[in-house]
């Protein structure tokens, strides 16, 4: 496997193992990774995201995000909100139960970060972090 492939393969692997590592610190949540990722992001998102922004920042389908957001709704942890100047769209508010999640989701994430990211020299770490932002500036452009 040339370098290239190697780097590509090692990024993909590394963010779906970092995902569901944590996925198994939240398991007591009984909810899903796409459920609890979704809470994250409307609950980082200042103003409340929109429903094709939250598709958009999560990389997955309009559809499948409506479905997210309806079991979400029913479960009380975001609301729909309407537009003030749109009344076409709608955007996902985080409720009080939804906070107390994202809470939780925030803690363990912070945790497993520090003890993950602690095991790797600074310098490293550092560099690794400048690459991936540019890799990610290079593909916006692409």
């Amino acid at each position: 496997m040339n370098y290239d492939e190697r780097f590509s393969k090692a990024l993909h692997m590394t963010a779906r193992q970092w995902r569901a590592a944590l996925d198994r610190r939240l398991r007591d949540l009984g909810m899903s990774e796409a459920a609890w990722m979704t809470i994250a992001a409307a609950a980082k998102s200042t103003p409340a995201p929109s429903q094709s922004e939250l598709a958009q920042m999560l990389a997955v389908e309009p559809a499948s995000m409506v479905a997210m957001i309806d079991r979400l709704t029913r479960l009380g942890f975001v609301e729909r909100v309407p537009s003030p100047s749109d009344r076409r769209v709608k955007h996902v508010a985080v409720t009080a139960a939804g906070q107390a999640v994202y809470e939780r989701i925030h803690q363990e994430a912070t945790v497993f970060r520090a003890e993950t990211l602690s095991r790797i020299d600074p310098q490293k770490l550092t560099i690794a972090t400048e690459v991936i932002e540019q890799l990610q500036l290079i593909i916006a452009d692409a």
